[in-house]
């Protein structure tokens, strides 16, 4: 028997419920991110966070940003951060932390930020019936991987050599606290 388009009894689009079941993962996961004092869990949080950020991708009709935030965000840069932190091995924050001082800017500033995007959300004609935008995936896979593989493979190069240098900086600032020469 197939499911439907909708849920029985409430006319609720089975979209819309995974929309809010993504986007409410991705809010508490990035509150979480910011809240949390064990840094391993604000890591893995933000982890979270980037993969419920690549199912709104999907649901938008957009595979190509999705499959890209999860190689770059998720396999990338969250295991460089899980990396650095390990390495420095400090697993719990401080318990009076420096920007707690800046809480009362910091929560105007979420405020005004907040406004501008429901001010956005509101002011802005959405497309009627449901239907997904077109998207250019093609096109843009095309010129990624025919006429700039030049650039993306130096970015990459790049990004190899930075982890490789940061590694060996954590490494040898662990030499120095303990006294022993690098």
């Amino acid at each position: 028997m197939p499911i439907g388009d909708s849920i029985p009894f409430t006319g609720i689009s089975w979209d819309d419920v995974l929309f809010v079941i993504l986007a409410a993962t991705l809010l508490v996961s990035a509150l979480l991110v910011v809240t949390l004092r064990d840094i391993i869990r604000c890591g893995l949080s933000l982890t979270v966070s980037f993969a419920s950020l690549a199912g709104i991708y999907v649901m938008l009709g957009n595979p190509l940003i999705a499959a890209t935030q999860v190689l770059v965000y998720i396999g990338a840069i969250s295991v460089l951060i899980l990396f650095a932190i390990m390495l420095t091995q400090t697993k719990n924050a401080p318990s009076k932390l420096v920007f707690q001082t800046q809480v009362l800017v910091a929560a105007v500033a979420a405020v005004f930020i907040g406004g501008v995007i429901i001010a956005t959300i509101l002011t802005t004609t959405w497309p009627s019936g449901g239907q997904r935008l077109w998207t250019a995936t093609a096109d843009v896979a095309h010129l990624l991987f025919h006429d700039y593989v030049l650039p993306f493979e130096a970015v990459s190069v790049l990004l190899t050599a930075a982890v490789v240098g940061g590694v060996y900086l954590a490494r040898r600032e662990i030499g120095k606290n303990e006294g022993d020469k690098p």
